[in-house]
């Protein structure tokens, strides 16, 4: 008989609801373990990625912004309504963020000259470079935090995960 895989805190969590679900057919302890876990995974980058950016006249909404800019659907020129867009958040909120960006000297705001009614937003040398720093030290946290996987098990991953998206775009 094969050894028993080590149990974490989910699967207590799971192990609890299920004595509490026992007669709920809808409960599925396979799916309540995968969301928990990506939750749990997406909550510690989060917390690993705010500590980077603690402490700094740089700040994590600041990084998003640039990484908006840098990599959204027309790279290194959008309005500052699309850069709302790519990062979910209100355009007052966008107005604040590009207002620090433009004084700390890693974006340009302008206007148009072609239809002065819009506002184009690029970045500078100094946010391009601003960017590749902070982008590469984001991409050693997402690796860091998951060190427990070999290569072909990080290709397996993506593949379920691929599964469940394009099952959420169908």
């Amino acid at each position: 008989m094969g050894e028993q895989p080590e149990r974490d805190a989910v699967d207590h969590h799971v192990a609890r609801w299920a004595e509490y679900w026992t007669d709920n057919p809808s409960f599925d302890p396979e799916v309540e373990g995968a969301i928990t876990r990506m939750q749990s995974i997406l909550r510690q980058l989060k917390r690993v990625d705010a500590a980077a950016f603690a402490g700094s006249d740089f700040t994590l909404e600041d990084y998003w912004t640039l990484h908006a800019l840098m990599v959204q659907p027309y790279p290194t020129e959008a309005t500052p309504a699309q850069l709302a867009d790519a990062n979910r958040v209100t355009r007052a909120a966008m107005t604040s963020r590009l207002d620090r960006l433009v004084a700390s000297g890693l974006v340009t705001r302008e206007v148009d000259p072609l239809d002065r009614r819009r506002v184009v937003v690029r970045p500078t040398a100094a946010g391009r470079v601003a960017w590749d720093r902070y982008v590469h030290e984001g991409m050693g946290r997402e690796q860091h935090l998951l060190r427990a996987l070999d290569p072909e098990q990080l290709v397996a991953l993506n593949a379920l995960l691929r599964a469940v998206v394009l099952s959420l775009d169908a």
